[in-house]
């Protein structure tokens, strides 16, 4: 089941469930959830592996990051790829997972937000895929409203992130076993 704003807003206050939103969710979400602002734009370079027991993430480059007052922008341009991160941060209790959503004004603009799911347990940042998949330059302003994070009860019990993303990490820096 979808937790709506209200118990939402009281989850953000007993346990900061979501902390660093912006005034307007803190006043009048929208819908069934809050939408998440564009952080870190950061670019992959090298390779990656994915092995049964290993795995070593593409090594990046911050390209933009959002600064409080300041208005900066990034064209991501048709075919363009990016690892992106939130400004808000998430400290999901054992009994809520979050689910990711683009919204639609970002789909409308040819961009296809990746992501996955904010396990029980998850603490930290929020790092997504963002590609231009549209056939026109897309100009976003960081600070933008451009995905929607809704949060669902976790029936029957949960097992708690033990991955090694905890703490919103972008990247690994060498190979690594996976736990």
């Amino acid at each position: 089941m979808i937790i709506g704003p209200k118990k939402l807003l009281e989850l953000v206050k007993k346990i900061q469930l979501v902390e660093d939103l912006a005034e307007r969710e803190l006043t009048n979400p929208e819908g069934a959830g809050f939408d998440l602002r564009l952080g870190e734009v950061y670019v992959i370079e090298g390779e990656a592996f994915l092995g049964v027991e290993e795995r070593q993430t593409p090594k990046i480059k911050l390209v933009k990051k959002h600064q409080k007052g300041k208005k900066d922008k990034i064209t991501i341009n048709p075919g363009e790829f990016y690892l992106v991160t939130t400004i808000e941060k998430v400290n999901m209790p054992e009994n809520i997972v979050a689910v990711f959503l683009p919204r639609t004004t970002t789909f409308r603009s040819g961009l296809f937000l990746r992501t996955g799911a904010a396990q029980p347990g998850y603490r930290g940042k929020l790092t997504f895929g963002l590609k231009n998949e549209g056939p026109v330059p897309v100009i976003l302003e960081l600070g933008c409203r451009f995905a929607h994070v809704q949060f669902h009860w976790v029936d029957g019990g949960g097992s708690t992130y033990r991955g090694q993303w905890q703490g919103g990490r972008v990247t690994t820096k060498k190979r690594e076993k996976q736990i």
